[in-house]
Formats: structure tokens, C-alpha cells, sequence
């Protein structure tokens, strides 16, 4: 039919040469006719040729946009194959043709260690790493707390731990390799992942369990509190009240990078007084002590996430104060609560500020941070005293109206208590 509508046009287009304007008129011809004889005008209706030539374009757009649809199509599927086959990793079995990815693609839902690809295998990999390294970590805890306490069945143990770890690694390298040659296939694939999920399982059972009778073994100050979250519940209670001190030295180690201000790391309340002995850093201010709502501002720099080891002394007379960190005096003072003696019958709570006596606390002021060696004298310790403690010297002072010890510690809504070996374990 086009090739008619064609010549019919080129004869007509003959024949309108010798015209001033002319006009290409489709008509239809019998094919025995003269084609050139046709007349153009008078022949039909204009309007029924109009609604042919309206017909004829429509069906070539049509044709048009189905054709380019069918190329997008194929180019889009020749660039999903061509990703396929450059990251596919595994060889067809046997008896399978190369092509065979319709039957991979029905049973990849269940079967998530079949048709992997690089990327997740990278990520598999990357997870099972982070597990072996805190694996190790929980193993240099305890190898630290053998140090302490070798006895044959510790070190039997740990040697055993290292070996598995090592297994551990050997066989993800393996998997690495397999994964790079493309040597695995999903029944294989599964059964090496299965083996090393069920090496790791057994081997957090047995970290765990020897994690317990470590805890139930160690020293009674060998440990630190962590309170990982800023909240109004997450606290820590000392067991004993203080006395009426005239005088007094507190000592502790913490670590911190909380922002702004990492909160409060200790406040004893009594009746009718709850800042009656505070430690407060809040918001963007200095870290502050409080002894009956009265205020000094203390020199520490400590809000870097690194362990330090920081002193207050303080006498009722004059008020004065002294400030260490890291074994050195950085600041001193007078006139803070001159001649009030701090009272006794209180509570004293680690990790949260008291607006009443034994809570009314406010998440905004909660320290956030790691926490130990909290100790509490009724006297100022001299210079040389507080440097003892800061280089964990044989010499140092457990404190006699506070000890750190985890009998006299209870923790409540999170907060939780891990082995800290002071100096050794510091950054």
C-alpha cells in the first residue's frame, strides 16, 4: 500500500510541474490501472482522504515508539546480563548450561548463600571480621586478667581461645580466596559458612563463660562503671553514706568525650541539701564542684575520650581547694563553703545529679562516659600521695570512707560493670 501511495504521488508531482501551486493528493488505483491516469481532483472525498493520510501517520508513530521501547528493552537487559556475568562468582554445575540463571534466580530467595556477588560476599566477610576482632578484644581482657592470676587452667584456656581464633581466620581467608577464584558453589558455600557460624557460636559461649568466672574471680577494685547512654534512670548507688568531714580528698579515674559537657560524675545529697557535694560539668561550662551550692570552677581538660585521673581536696577551713589531673595540680582556690562541714546521713550516686535526695535526675545532666577507682577520704592528700595514685604506685591509698570495691557499688537501669586494670589498660 505505501509503495502505491509513493508512485502516486511522483506522478502527480509530474504532472503539477507546469502549474504555479500544487497540491499531492492520495487516492487509491486498481492495481490493473494507469496509476498516472488517475485524476486528481474530483476522484473522492477530501475528507476521506484526510482521515486516511491522519490514519496511515498514526500508525507509523505507533510503529516508531514500539520500536524504541523494544531497543530501551534490550539495551536495558544486555547491561543487566553484562553485570551478571562480571559478578558472578560461581561456575554453572555440571550438566547446567552456561546460561542456566532462571534456576539460580527461583530458589534465590531461600537460598542466600547461592548467587552471591562480590559485594555481599565483601560485606559477609567485612561482619565476620568485626566479630573476630572483638573476639580478640574480649581474649586481651582476659589474658590481662591471666597476668594477674596464672594459674595452668586460665592459660590452658586462653591458649585454646587463640587457637580457635586463629582456625577462625585461616578459614575466612580460605573463603576469600575461594570467593576471588570462583571456586565455590552454593551447597559448598553453605556448608563453610554453617561451620564458621557454629566456630564463632562456641566461641562466644566459652569467652562468655570464662568472662563470668573471671568476674566472680577478681580483685574487688579491678573493674570500671559505663554509663553509655545520657539518661534520667541509668545511674550507680554507693552503699555507704559519708560521715561529717571537715575535710576531704576525692580521686577517680573517667573517660569521656560526651558533648556538650559530659555530665555528672558523682553527687551526694542530704536532707534538705541536694548539692551538698557535687562534681558537675554541664552544657559548655567548665567542670564545677558544688559543696553546699557553692560553686568552683575547676581547670580539667578531660572531655577527650581518653582515661584521666583527677583529684579534689578540699578543708572548711578558708574554703580552700585543690585540683589534679593526671597526677599534677592544675588549680587551686579559697572561700568555697568556708567552714561548713560537708553533713552526714546522705546519698551518694555515681552517674547522676540529685534534685532530690536519692533522685529527681535530669537526663541532660547524666555523665556519660566510663567510670572507676571512686574514692573518698576524710583528710587532703598530699602532692605525693595523689601522684601514687595517678601512676598506679605500689605505695597508693585506697580511700578509708570510700573504697573502690564492687561490694560496696550497685547499678541500676543499664549501667554496667566491666574489668579495668588501672594504668594498664589506659588509651
Amino acid at each position: 500500500l505505501l509503495l502505491l501511495l509513493l508512485l502516486s504521488l511522483l506522478c502527480l508531482r509530474g504532472r503539477g510541474q507546469g502549474f504555479g501551486q500544487t497540491r499531492f493528493i492520495c487516492t487509491s488505483v486498481p492495481l490493473d490501472g494507469d496509476m498516472c491516469a488517475a485524476s486528481a481532483p474530483g476522484t473522492g472525498s477530501a475528507e476521506e482522504l484526510k482521515s486516511t493520510v491522519l490514519q496511515l501517520r498514526e500508525t507509523v508513530l505507533q510503529q516508531k515508539e514500539t520500536i524504541m521501547n523494544q531497543k530501551e528493552t534490550i539495551r536495558e537487559l544486555t547491561a543487566k546480563l553484562g553485570r551478571c556475568e562480571s559478578q558472578s562468582v560461581l561456575e554453572a554445575p555440571p550438566g547446567e548450561p552456561k546460561g542456566g540463571g532462571a534456576g539460580r534466580k527461583a530458589g534465590f530467595s531461600k537460598n542466600t548463600m547461592g548467587d552471591l556477588s562480590r559485594a555481599p560476599a565483601a560485606e559477609t566477610l567485612s561482619q565476620l571480621g568485626q566479630t573476630l576482632q572483638s573476639l580478640k578484644t574480649r581474649l586481651e581482657n582476659l589474658e590481662q586478667f591471666s597476668r594477674m592470676n596464672s594459674s595452668s587452667q586460665t592459660n590452658n584456656l586462653k591458649d585454646i581461645l587463640q587457637n580457635k581464633i586463629d582456625d577462625l581466620e585461616k578459614q575466612v581467608l580460605s573463603r576469600v580466596n575461594s570467593l576471588e577464584e570462583g571456586k565455590l558453589n552454593p551447597k559448598n558455600e553453605s556448608e563453610e559458612r554453617g561451620k564458621i557460624e557454629s566456630t564463632l557460636t562456641s566461641l562466644h559461649q566459652r569467652i562468655s563463660d570464662l568472662e563470668k568466672g573471671q568476674k566472680d574471680n577478681r580483685p574487688p577494685d579491678r573493674f570500671q562503671l559505663t554509663f553509655p547512654l545520657r539518661t534520667n534512670y541509668m545511674y550507680a548507688k554507693v552503699k555507704k553514706s559519708l560521715p561529717e568531714m571537715y575535710a576531704f580528698s576525692v580521686c577517680m579515674w573517667m573517660k569521656s568525650n560526651a558533648s556538650p559537657g559530659m555530665g555528672t560524675p558523682f553527687s551526694y545529697a542530704v536532707p534538705g541539701q541536694a548539692n551538698e557535694l557535687v562534681l558537675i560539668e554541664w552544657g559548655n561550662n567548665p567542670m564545677e564542684i558544688l559543696i553546699n551550692d557553692k560553686v568552683a570552677k575547676l581547670p580539667f581538660v578531660i572531655n577527650d575520650g581518653k582515661w584521666h585521673h583527677i583529684c579534689v581536696t578540699w578543708t572548711t577551713r578558708d574554703g580552700v581547694w585543690e585540683a589534679y589531673q593526671d597526677g599534677t595540680q592544675t588549680g587551686s582556690g579559697e572561700n568555697l563553703a568556708p567552714y561548713h562541714p560537708i553533713k552526714p546521713q546522705g546519698v551518694l550516686v555515681l552517674g547522676q545529679e540529685q534534685d532530690t535526695l536519692g533522685g529527681g535526675f535530669d537526663a541532660t545532666q547524666a555523665f556519660v562516659g566510663e567510670l572507676a577507682h571512686f574514692n573518698v577520704w576524710d583528710r587532703k592528700l598530699s602532692p605525693g600521695e595523689v601522684y601514687s595514685l595517678a601512676t598506679c604506685s605500689t605505695k597508693a591509698l585506697s580511700g578509708n570512707v570510700i573504697a573502690w570495691a564492687e561490694a560496696n557499688i550497685d547499678i541500676y537501669g543499664g549501667a554496667t560493670k566491666w574489668t579495668f586494670e588501672a594504668c594498664r589498660q589506659l588509651n
